[in-house]
C-alpha cells in the first residue's frame, strides 16, 4: 500500500505546526464595503432620507445647491441651515440632530418656502397666513411632544423683508418651523430637495 511522504501531508503535525497563523480581515472588510457602499453613493449623488413628513412625504430627495442667482419660490421644498443660535436650540431640544450640510455640524432643516420678500405673515393662535391665505396645519403649539415650553413668534402681521424667506412644514401640525423661529436669511437657503422616490 503506497503511502504518501510525510513531508508532502498536508494534515502532518509538523505542517500544522509551522503554518503561520495570519488573520485574514476578509469578512469583516467585505461587510464593511456593504455597508459603505450605500453611504457613499447617497453622498456622491446628493441624496437625502425624508424620515418625517413635516414639509413632505417621507422618501428619499436628491439636493440640488442653489447657487447666488437662483430664484427661489414659494412652495419650493429646500435645506436651510438654521443660524447657530437657533440650530442649538434646535439640536439641545432634539428637534435637529448631528450632520453634514451646515458649518456648526448640525444638519439643515428640511421645509417649503411660504413666505418670499414683500409677502404678508399673520401669525395667529391657531392659523398662520400668508399673504390672507391660510396655511394648513398652522396652528401654534404651546408645548412640544415632551411637554416642554416652545417658543415663538409674536402674534400680528409681519412684513417680510429683502433678503428674508419664511420657512414652513404644512404637512404635519407638529413641524418646527418658521411660526416658532421666524424668517431666516436667504443666504441660509442651501439646496433645493426633489423627491426621488416617496411612500
Amino acid at each position: 500500500m503506497a503511502v504518501l511522504p510525510q513531508a508532502h501531508s498536508t494534515f502532518s503535525p509538523r505542517t500544522r505546526q509551522s503554518a503561520p497563523r495570519t488573520f485574514r480581515p476578509v469578512l469583516p472588510l467585505a461587510v464593511g464595503a456593504l455597508l459603505a457602499a450605500p453611504i457613499l453613493a447617497f453622498w456622491l449623488l446628493g441624496l437625502r432620507i425624508a424620515f418625517t413628513g413635516s414639509a413632505c412625504p417621507p422618501g428619499i430627495y436628491r439636493a440640488t445647491a442653489l447657487r447666488p442667482r437662483d430664484t427661489l419660490a414659494r412652495g419650493q421644498l429646500v435645506l436651510a441651515c438654521l443660524p447657530e443660535t437657533l440650530s442649538r436650540f434646535a439640536l439641545e431640544r432634539g428637534y435637529l440632530a448631528r450632520g453634514a450640510g451646515c458649518g456648526d455640524d448640525i444638519e439643515p432643516v428640511g421645509k417649503r418656502i411660504g413666505a418670499l420678500a414683500g409677502d404678508t405673515v399673520a401669525l395667529a393662535p391657531d392659523y398662520v397666513a400668508v399673504n390672507s391665505r391660510r396655511l394648513p396645519n398652522s396652528a401654534s403649539r404651546t408645548r412640544d411632544s415632551r411637554g416642554r415650553e416652545v417658543p415663538h413668534v409674536s402674534f400680528g402681521t409681519h412684513a417680510v423683508k429683502a433678503g428674508e424667506v419664511w420657512l414652513f412644514g404644512e404637512a404635519d401640525p407638529r413641524s418646527w418651523d418658521s411660526r416658532y423661529f421666524g424668517p431666516v436669511p436667504t443666504s441660509t437657503v442651501r439646496a433645493e430637495l426633489k423627491p426621488v422616490i416617496t411612500w
